[in-house]
């Protein structure tokens, strides 16, 4: 088999991730080479190659569905949003610019070659590409200088799957409105859809996708059903749900649960690292944002985030930085990941990320903040608690404990207050269950790990029910056919509004 498909969406959030990832775990176990890819991203939960470079979370876990390492080609352009009106340019895993909206547009069609040279790059060393568009097509004034979605699909002759999420209400209508606004040329790719997030009996569907197969002549491919528990790397903190990532599904020894608070700041980042706690039987993590929340909390998690200075005064005005500060002086536990272990810091001096200058930190930890122009991306190895250690770093501000200042990982500790800049950390499981029954200790809690959980082996799982999905659910012989053999010919063009307004 050869070939490559692009997975569109209606909406942003519609299952592009979820379809990409089931489609190249579902080809792997076949015995199919296939590699993901995303030509742009917009994300602030990325991922680090064993090279040394930056890509988003989904695509890294993507390549995981396919067996591979993630590398830079699968995401040539990746975007961190450090404001609502700005962004890092990532390229090939390295940061290149800052920009805004308007002034990232005038610098994409300098990107689309570097784009379709890491897709020729991918389909030249694996059988298939599954590559996955950004936001939808049917965003129709950013269709001029696009690069993600049917800009990149006409560049490289790219047969197109939208995908549809009919929990969200009107997604025949959606559907067929994607169409329906297209130019035809770019419709002459659009082979058809699949619908994701269905409850309920999916005959009651049928008559629906029925008559959308005559308005359009174009079939659905399958229906993927809701399933509640589908737990994956989150692309951003959109995909975040209130309560928290999905509990470990068995009780933990001891007769107390324990219960993680984690901070949602407003630009959080690599919130993946909470996955690791919540995996774990008789975790309990919610994300919160505001002080009332974290009371009952046995352990408060400041997360990464893209913007520490601006996350930090939101921290204040919330309320939620004194009453950090209040369960530190009581003892009570308190652990910072990368930007939020900077604000536990006494000072941040930033030139570089906000630009605000010297900014008083929470002071819980005896440590000092610099933020300098060069990025520190890489994997890291080492020991805590005894147990072997791996993560990644990904950050500007350069956190300088004290000397003599208590070590905890790459930082360091004060009392029940940890932090450290390494992300995927708590991935490592006999780490993991060695911090967690010290937090139980300082909380008071009778939690004890039960010492059986494979964090790789949970997420292992996660990938394979995503391969069982499209295998269950959608016509393999109709999907093998559109990846080798591209999109129809001569399929029917919808005249829209649009276009004969035009004319």
């Amino acid at each position: 088999m050869k070939g490559a498909l692009l997975v569109a969406g209606t909406t942003s959030d519609a299952g592009k991730s979820v379809l990409t990832a089931g489609l190249c775990r579902w080809l792997h176990r076949r015995g199919v080479a296939v590699a993901p890819f995303k030509a742009q991203n917009m994300s602030n939960n990325s991922a680090v190659t064993p090279d040394g470079a930056e890509i988003g979370r989904a695509q890294a876990m993507q390549a995981a569905a396919a067996g591979l390492e993630p590398e830079a080609a699968m995401n040539p352009v990746l975007l961190k949003p450090g404001s609502d009106r700005s962004s890092q340019v990532v390229l090939l895993g390295e940061p290149v610019a800052d920009v805004t909206a308007r002034s990232y547009r005038d610098l994409k069609p300098k990107l689309m070659s570097t784009v379709l040279d890491s897709l020729a790059d991918l389909r030249a060393r694996y059988d298939v590409v599954i590559c996955e568009g950004a936001g939808s097509p049917a965003e129709i004034n950013l269709r001029a200088d696009d690069i993600a979605n049917l800009g990149l699909a006409r560049a490289a002759d790219l047969p197109v799957v939208v995908v549809g999420d009919i929990d969200r209400g009107g997604v025949l209508a959606a559907m067929f409105g994607t169409l329906a606004v297209l130019d035809p040329a770019d419709q002459a790719l659009i082979a058809g859809f699949v619908v994701n997030k269905f409850r309920g009996d999916p005959s009651l569907l049928v008559p629906g996708l029925d008559r959308l197969r005559e308005l359009t002549g174009r079939p659905t491919y399958g229906v993927l059903p809701w399933l509640p528990d589908l737990w994956l790397d989150a692309e951003d903190s959109l995909t975040l749900d209130a309560a928290g990532p999905a509990p470990g599904t068995t009780a933990a020894a001891g007769a107390d649960v324990l219960r993680v608070a984690a901070v949602r700041f407003p630009r959080i980042s690599n919130l993946t690292d909470l996955d690791a706690l919540a995996a774990e039987p008789g975790v309990v993590v919610r994300f919160v944002t505001a002080p009332e929340e974290i009371g009952d909390a046995d352990l408060v998690v400041l997360p990464g985030t893209r913007a520490t200075v601006p996350d930090l005064a939101w921290l204040r005005e919330r309320g939620l930085a004194d009453a950090v500060f209040a369960r530190a002086a009581a003892g009570r536990p308190v652990l910072g990941v990368c930007g939020g272990y900077q604000m536990l810091a006494r000072t941040i001096t930033d030139e570089v990320e906000s630009r605000a200058g010297a900014v008083a930190g929470l002071g819980l930890l005896p440590a000092d903040v610099v933020f300098e122009p060069r990025k520190t991306v890489g994997r890291t190895a080492g020991e805590e608690y005894g147990h072997p250690v791996r993560g990644y770093e990904i950050h500007h501000g350069r956190v300088r404990p004290d000397a003599g200042a208590a070590p905890f990982l790459d930082g360091c500790r004060a009392g029940a207050v940890w932090g450290t800049t390494w992300h995927g950390a708590l991935e490592s499981d006999a780490f993991r269950r060695a911090f967690l029954a010290e937090v139980a200790a300082a909380a008071g809690r009778d939690f004890r790990p039960v010492g059986e959980v494979s964090f790789a082996e949970v997420r292992e799982a996660r990938l394979d029910v995503l391969g069982d999905l499209i295998a269950d659910h959608l016509d393999a012989a109709a999907l093998d056919a559109l990846i080798g053999g591209g999109a129809p010919r001569g399929l029917p063009v919808l005249r829209s509004i649009l276009e004969s307004a035009v004319q």
